[in-house]
């Protein structure tokens, strides 16, 4: 190699190395991780609120001021029969400037004192003014000034779908003027209570909890369209079955409520049993289904509308029945076949409406008009 190319190949290896070093030094050096995620750790998202959301804030805000705290108080004794008071909390509804409050009956069953805490935290005494145990609706009073009350508007529940959004208003396990979502899971539910059958119940999903009872079911429009009653739970807390009175009912029993302190029913008189297709062959009765009246109460509409009832005592199996009596198929248009539908019918009837009736005398058929009687001493299960 002669000494010109030694002196080429030193100074191309000089211009190599200066443009490695200027390379790294004009590259910046990633940023660290624990830079980049304090970085995004305060980042802020300004997205405007979803159409659903601001649906349940303007609900929230135009609605909970009119569901209010309900405090009832029992006595109960010990062993040493001390005076023991209990307490329990439940949810109601401001329906009018009056300040009558439309609530469950179980929440207020049993009561010696009531208490209704509003949406600002003053409390009043409050005062029964009708109750329904059958339907487990209940209306109180209180009396304070009427720029305190916010009444709620109660839409209706004949025209509601499975999958409609609903939102409740309560105080679960007494945190007042909570609000849940979900959707209408099923209609037209039979709810059984101590006290009879409620017809076309609310199933929803949304969570209803202990205290939650006697608060509304709101529709989008922050409607009441149900009074939460109840739910289907092993725990005693919500698994995403919850019931509530459908609104109708409650308008069309509002009235008597508010005037009679109770519902005017019509009064049908019957204690009956449901006719099987065994049975109907043992007893060489024309039809296989229907109601055999065992016995009729005096004075009733069934005694006044000449339906009979059993004379004769006999066992079929193991089941003492009273026979001989006449066997209602059909009520008002509708067919009949035990105790409840006979209930069910009558639920919305009023005495003094005409309803029609068909029924079998042994081999007999007979149909006829017949008028319903009321009662001032109307029992649990009296229809």
């Amino acid at each position: 190699m002669s000494n010109r190319d030694f002196w080429k190949i030193v100074l191309f290896s000089s211009f190599i190395s200066a443009g490695v070093v200027f390379f790294f030094l004009r590259w910046s050096s990633p940023p660290s991780t624990q830079a980049e995620f304090a970085q995004s750790s305060g980042a802020t998202f300004d997205t405007p609120l979803t159409e659903d959301e601001s649906i349940n804030i303007r609900i929230y805000e135009s609605r909970s001021r009119g569901v209010v705290n309900i405090t009832s108080t029992t006595l109960e004794y010990t062993w040493f029969l001390e005076v023991v008071p209990r307490q329990g909390v439940g949810s109601g509804v401001v329906i009018d400037k009056k300040g009558h409050i439309v609530t469950n009956y179980h929440v207020i069953r049993d009561a010696e004192r009531l208490e209704v805490t509003l949406y600002d935290k003053e409390t009043y005494e409050a005062k029964r003014v009708g109750i329904d145990p059958i339907n487990d609706i209940a209306v109180l009073k209180i009396d304070c000034p009427e720029e305190k009350l916010y009444p709620a508007q109660l839409g209706r529940s004949d025209d509601l779908k499975v999958g409609q959004k609903v939102l409740a208003i309560g105080n679960p396990f007494g945190l007042d003027q909570t609000l849940t979502t979900g959707i209408i899971s099923s209609l037209q539910r039979t709810l059984r209570t101590d006290f009879g059958l409620i017809d076309d119940v609310i199933q929803t999903d949304a969570a209803i909890n202990p205290g939650n009872s006697g608060g509304p079911l709101l529709n989008r429009r922050g409607e009441v369209i149900g009074i939460n009653t109840a739910i289907f739970s092993r725990t005693g807390e919500s698994v995403g079955i919850g019931f509530a009175v459908p609104v109708n009912t409650v308008s069309r029993i509002l009235p008597d409520l508010l005037e009679h302190g109770r519902v005017l029913r019509a009064w049908f008189g019957i204690q009956g049993q449901p006719l099987s297709p065994r049975l109907a062959q043992a007893l060489r009765l024309p039809v296989e289904e229907g109601l055999l009246v065992v016995q009729v109460e005096s004075r009733s509409s069934a005694d006044q509308a000449g339906i009979r009832g059993g004379q004769r005592r006999v066992f079929f199996g193991n089941l003492p029945l009273l026979i001989g009596g006449d066997v209602i198929v059909a009520l008002g248009g509708q067919s009949v076949t035990s105790m409840e539908d006979l209930a069910s019918i009558l639920e919305d009837k009023r005495p003094g409406d005409r309803i029609s009736v068909v029924y079998y005398r042994g081999q007999k058929k007979i149909e006829k008009e017949m008028q319903l009687e009321g009662t001032q001493g109307q029992g649990r299960f009296r229809f």
